[in-house]
Parts: structure tokens; C-alpha cells; sequence
């Protein structure tokens, strides 16, 4: 009887066992089922980017902004999307200033290539080299063929000291009805020279946006 009684108290307590270790087990998954649905939304990393000679980093054959656009769409499962205007422009870094300078002044939109579908997708990362504290006027003209009503917009940009500037600022205004958060601003000699640390300041930013 007393054996009986231990074996009785054995299986007891490996049922108690099983039964606790399936019901963590449940948790996880319904844990990991909604975190999947939180962030299940469509991403969309559209981005200006600028090849040839670049202040700080020299000639190069992808654009500082390029490299960033890329790690953001790798650490969110994003759609990558690059913006080219169709006349080029010039690969010489003086040249392409005093152009950027014009345009910006002229308030000009000048013609891009191809077009995606912005109201496709929830979420749409704009990235862009600061020129003269604004983003490239190519930028604009992809702003100004879309609805960006109810969309979240998440804006960064590449630089050599000036940062984001205003340009979250102007994001706001051109997509009206679009929630703008915080942005992103990675030197352009970090992108090209230091992408584990570009990757690093990536992946951070992204988790403090919750994706």
C-alpha cells in the first residue's frame, strides 16, 4: 500500500509538470502571436541617394543615404524604393552643390524616374541627403504625386554636420494628414567607413520606434 501511495504522489507530480510546462509554453505563443500582429504592417523605405564625388568620404559607387536605406529595410522587412531624378546629376561634389543651391532656390521640382504605390503602405521611411538644410527637390516631387493621409512617415537622412535641420518639419507640411516621427541622421563617412556602427545607431532607433 505504501508503494502504491508513492507511485500514486510520482505521477502526481510529473502531471503537475507537464501541465505547468505546456501552459508557459501557451503563453509564449500567444505572446509572440500578437507582438506579430502589432508590427504586422506594410514598410516602405523610399530614399534619394547621390553616387560620384561626396563631401568627407571621396568618390563612391553607392550613396551614403543608399547604405543606410538598406540596413533599415534589412532590420524591418521593408520594400526598398529609390527615388532618381531623371536628369542627373553631377557626379563632381562642387557642381552638384551649386545645382542642389539653384533648385532649392527656384522651388523647382524637377522630373523622376518610375513611381511606387505609397498608399499601399502603412508605414514609409523617407531617406535623403541634406542639402543646404532641405532634402534634394527630386524628393518633393515624389512627396507631391501621393496621399499620405492616415500613413506614418519616418524620416532619415545622411549629412556631414547639419544634421535632420528642418527637414521632419517640411515633411510634415508637403504630406498632410501623415504622422511624422522622429527621425534619423547618420553621417555620411559613418555610413561608408564605420556601417557597424551606422547598423548599430539603425537597429536602436528602430527599437525605440517599436519596429
Amino acid at each position: 500500500m505504501k508503494q502504491l501511495s508513492t507511485v500514486f504522489a510520482l505521477l502526481l507530480t510529473l502531471f503537475s509538470t507537464v501541465s505547468c510546462a505546456q501552459g508557459k509554453t501557451g503563453k509564449a505563443t500567444k505572446t509572440l502571436e500578437t507582438s506579430s500582429m502589432e508590427t504586422g504592417k506594410k514598410i516602405l523605405v523610399a530614399f534619394f541617394s547621390h553616387t560620384g564625388e561626396n563631401y568627407a568620404v571621396g568618390n563612391i559607387t553607392k550613396g551614403n543615404t543608399h547604405i543606410i536605406a538598406e540596413m533599415i529595410a534589412e532590420s524591418t522587412d521593408g520594400k526598398l524604393f529609390e527615388i532618381v531624378s531623371v536628369k542627373e546629376y553631377p557626379k563632381t561634389y562642387n557642381a552638384c552643390v551649386e545645382v542642389a543651391k539653384k533648385e532649392k532656390e527656384a522651388g523647382a521640382r524637377p522630373a523622376v524616374k518610375d513611381d511606387i504605390a505609397v498608399e499601399d503602405y502603412d508605414v514609409v521611411f523617407i531617406g535623403y541627403p541634406n542639402w543646404w538644410g532641405d532634402m534634394p527637390m527630386a524628393v518633393y516631387t515624389f512627396i507631391e504625386r501621393h496621399r499620405w493621409a492616415g500613413k506614418t512617415i519616418i524620416p532619415f537622412c545622411t549629412h556631414e554636420g547639419s544634421g535632420l535641420s528642418n527637414t521632419e518639419k517640411y515633411i510634415a507640411n508637403a504630406c498632410k494628414g501623415a504622422k511624422v516621427e522622429k527621425g534619423l541622421a547618420v553621417r555620411g563617412a559613418t555610413a561608408q567607413n564605420k556601417q557597424e556602427q551606422a547598423r548599430k545607431a539603425v537597429v536602436q532607433w528602430l527599437e525605440r520606434l517599436g519596429l
